[in-house]
């Protein structure tokens, strides 16, 4: 069965991830997995280390995370979902990645502590995992809630081309809003009609079976169109896709999403061109 994976330190900004991760699960008749890293050198005291002690730190850790897991499970009221739990010892992108190679993910989830900024081990590590892992993205602040019919909204520049899981997602995400309606937001300086038609087009070949609402704002900073549109429309849901530039574009402009995790309350699927 697909899979969603959940990234969680225990934090509380985590645990809104899972229950997030639960709803859309229910919905999409898919299992959940929280997975946590243990930091290659935590639990390790130089003075006094030996391989009884750690193993015995190693399971402990997995057992808190079963219990925090289940907690949440049954808090929430999603017995009826099939939940898993995996802790193993490495960085978060080492661990994440040797699961996504193994295993059938479709969506990876992660929580942040939201408009106030990026906080906490798994928070200071979404902008790390969305450059570095090519997967869909969910990123959760504490301020989000999953609703009962979430409004999706794709902001994209039209230049941009989804990969099959990519656009697997975004229909999985239409899916578990419960509606066939998505809103397009289009952020730029200079209006290109050619440019907005071809867009269009490929955008309704991408979702033939989506409505769909074009919208347009004027404004030189893309962060800025899409804060503004979220603050005077009712979105849910922000789809942002990813560029993988080369390493010089990187090093000289901030990224778009990394703006917009640091200013938005709402949920933010991350996909990759």
């Amino acid at each position: 069965m697909k899979q969603i994976l959940v990234a969680t330190d225990f934090s509380t900004s985590a645990s809104n991830a899972l229950a997030y991760a639960l709803s859309i699960a229910k919905i999409l008749k898919m299992e959940v997995v929280a997975i946590h890293a243990i930091h290659p050198t935590e639990g390790i005291n130089n003075s006094t280390y030996n391989a009884i002690f750690i193993e015995s730190y190693y399971k402990n850790k997995r057992e808190a995370l079963k219990e925090w897991t289940e907690k949440i499970v049954t808090k929430e009221g999603f017995l009826d979902i099939k939940v898993e739990t995996r802790c193993e010892v490495g960085f978060l992108k080492t661990v994440i990645s040797r699961y996504l190679k193994a295993k059938p993910v479709e969506l990876l989830v992660m929580g942040i502590t939201g408009s106030t900024g990026i906080s906490g081990i798994v928070g200071s590590n979404a902008s790390m995992v969305v450059t570095k892992i090519r997967i869909p993205t969910l990123i959760i602040p504490m301020e989000s809630n999953f609703p009962s019919a979430p409004i999706v909204t794709l902001a994209t520049d039209y230049q941009t081309k989804l990969s099959a899981k990519d656009v697997n997602a975004l229909n999985e995400m239409l899916k578990a809003s419960a509606t066939k309606k998505m809103q397009v937001l289009y952020v730029t300086e200079k209006s290109d009609d050619l440019h907005i038609q071809t867009g269009e087009k490929k955008i309704r070949e991408l979702l033939p079976h989506t409505e769909i609402e074009f919208n347009y704002i004027r404004d030189n900073s893309a962060p800025n169109g899409i804060m503004d549109f979220i603050k005077n429309n009712h979105t849910d849901i922000l789809c942002l896709v990813k560029h993988h530039h080369n390493i010089i574009y990187r090093l000289f402009t901030s990224s778009t999403i990394n703006q917009v995790m640091n200013r938005s309350v709402k949920a933010i699927l991350v996909l990759h061109e």
